[in-house]
């Protein structure tokens, strides 16, 4: 099965941040983007696995995300 997550990247002074909309206990950092990604990638896989060790439910991904602007 195949599951669609939402990754959110922040620009921080070492690198990036990474994490998941659907999922926020998933997060990581890396050096770049790149990097930040598949580190991302392989925390998700870590814990799907701790989750399903555990008996929890995965969370489901596919959420719609759109900006909205607001004047300040």
């Amino acid at each position: 099965m195949l599951i669609t997550y939402t990754a959110k990247y922040t620009k921080t002074n070492s690198g990036y941040m990474g994490q998941l909309i659907e999922w926020q206990e998933v997060i990581t950092e890396g050096e770049t983007i790149e990097e930040c990604r598949a580190m991302l990638q392989d925390a998700t896989k870590e814990m799907i696995l701790a989750y399903r060790q555990q008996n929890k439910e995965i969370p489901t991904g596919n959420s719609l995300l759109e900006q909205i602007p607001v004047e300040v």
